[in-house]
């Protein structure tokens, strides 16, 4: 019997000017743990004199957590929070009731060419800290466990696992892990949270009888033990945590367990009530 439930493959989704590869929410797969959202951006790259420029737009119920392998990009935020996101280091956005953030390159970033490759990801909030206080907190490179098993390279980007935990502030039991495996290394995944996947960035794996290709996700069988051959060098990331029991609704930006709290997000971004980017004035608008 397979240890994989489902195997999910990224759709392109424009984020105006920028695409991405969606993998979560899927059709058949909403969350695994409390990940409810996961998109790989790139290896995209922007000539000199362009960047990105995601204008700033709203999130509640949720964190946000950008990890970039490649490049940079500017974070700022309705806190007054202003940070250069680099490649390896975690940012970590609650939104809790509510904030407002964008995503762009600096004036420095746009002088020249460069490459932009990472995964940005949503943690939907346990229901009793759906509305806490919102908080951005950045955690540099050199703070997060980096450790080897055998050949294997890894990376803990949030949560616990392998014995080691990061200092990254969270809100339910979960892992996230950057995993780099040499060709013909081995690794078993996590067996002590309920729900797990792994994403494929680059290579060939091979689990049990299955050959998983790059750009895929196979989620695990709860209570499978579940060990990755990698049968070419592989970059992949594994996630996952404790199952969160209710369900969550999600429109646009929004993740919440209610959806009459949603609906009022909408009305509450429409009316100009969940703050502004210090410094700029644009904005997304709500979708119709």
């Amino acid at each position: 019997m397979s240890v994989i439930s489902l195997i999910i493959s990224p759709r392109v989704k424009d984020l105006g000017g920028f695409t991405v590869g969606r993998i979560l929410p899927f059709a058949k797969r909403h969350m695994v743990g409390p990940f409810i959202f996961l998109d790989h951006m790139g290896p995209a790259q922007f000539e000199a004199g362009h960047g990105m420029d995601v204008r700033p737009h709203p999130h509640i119920g949720l964190a946000t957590v950008t990890y970039l392998f490649e490049g940079n990009m500017y974070h700022r935020d309705s806190l007054g929070s202003e940070q250069e996101i680099l490649a390896g280091a975690v940012n970590w956005m609650t939104a809790g009731r509510g904030i407002v953030h964008s995503e762009r390159s600096s004036p420095e970033q746009r002088l020249q060419t460069r490459t932009l490759h990472g995964l940005q990801s949503w943690v939907a909030l346990p229901k009793e800290f759906e509305e806490v206080e919102p908080e951005f907190h950045h955690h540099a490179a050199d703070s997060l466990p980096a450790f080897n098993i055998g050949q294997v390279a890894l990376k803990l980007i949030a949560g616990s696992a392998y014995g080691h935990t990061a200092p990254v502030k969270i809100f339910s039991p979960l892992f996230y892990v950057e995993a780099k495996m040499p060709a013909g290394s081995q690794l078993q995944v996590p067996a002590e949270y309920a729900e797990r996947a792994l994403y494929l960035v680059s290579g060939e794996l091979r689990i049990g009888d299955e050959t998983i290709q790059e750009l895929s996700m196979p989620v695990f069988e709860e209570g499978a033990e579940v060990t990755i051959t990698a049968t070419s060098d592989a970059h992949l990331v594994l996630l996952g945590g404790a199952t969160l029991p209710e369900q969550r609704y999600i429109f646009w930006n929004f993740v919440s367990t209610s959806e009459a709290r949603i609906e009022q997000a909408k009305n509450d971004w429409k009316a100009g009530l969940l703050g502004k980017v210090p410094g700029d004035d644009e904005f997304i608008p709500l979708p119709e």
